[in-house]
């Protein structure tokens, strides 16, 4: 008996030597860089003007890895950021990749097709490399996919160019639900994943002084106020 409990207390105290290894930490999402837009990815800011991808209503980056596209999305919204893949500016017969933030506080990429106004979602999953992070009441991911895809119908080619549909909304029990704005954005052109552009779309409040008719507007008022009333 003293003999076993001598080996006991020698192990014991290798043990408390040498602890067991512990997982290592998970690597904490890095930030999107915007300084990088227009030059080594391809960007698209919607909402107030010189908004970054932390406090855009929208915000999307693409750039070319290898036989990968990398995207970055970030809304300002506690449930999904999506962008579509289309072949006109209309929802439907679209291919859509979506970040979602469940009820257990990850955020994961779903693949979805538009049928008409419903997103259905697709198991064939082409994103790769999944990150994904809810701070800030901001969904924001970062994910890869393949430039060439064998022929599908729900999953482009994204070395073909396509108009971007972006999209955002709230999510119950981590399903999507209908987007916030009744019309979302959508790239001015086609998108060719092969040309880096920086390209800022200002959101309905930052819209309302920018147009002709309302700056013609503005310029009569004021012609009226400066020459009085007769």
């Amino acid at each position: 008996f003293l003999v076993l409990l001598f080996y006991l207390v020698i192990i014991y105290s290798d043990f408390t030597g040498y602890p067991f290894p512990t997982a290592p930490p998970v690597d904490p999402f890095a930030k999107i860089r915007v300084d990088d837009c227009g030059k080594t990815k391809g960007c698209f800011r919607y909402g107030k003007p010189g908004c970054n991808a932390e406090t855009c209503d929208y915000f999307l980056s693409y750039r070319r890895i290898g036989a990968d596209v990398e995207f970055e999305l970030s809304a300002d919204t506690d449930g999904w950021v999506a962008v579509g893949f289309s072949s006109d500016k209309k929802m439907g017969g679209d291919d859509v990749m979506a970040c979602v933030h469940d009820d257990n506080g990850r955020v994961r990429i779903q693949h979805f097709y538009n049928v008409g106004q419903w997103a259905k979602e697709i198991q064939r999953n082409p994103a790769r490399d999944e990150e994904g992070v809810f701070e800030n009441n901001r969904v924001t991911c970062r994910f890869k996919r393949p430039v060439y895809v064998p022929r599908e119908e729900t999953i482009v080619d994204l070395h073909l160019s396509w108009y971007y549909l972006f999209a955002w909304g709230p999510a119950i029990q981590g399903s999507i639900t209908r987007h916030d704005i009744d019309s979302p954005p959508v790239s001015e052109r086609v998108v060719s994943i092969y040309k880096y552009e920086d390209i800022f779309m200002p959101s309905a409040a930052y819209q309302t002084f920018s147009s002709p008719f309302c700056l013609l507007l503005i310029v009569a008022l004021t012609f009226y106020l400066l020459m009085g009333t007769p």
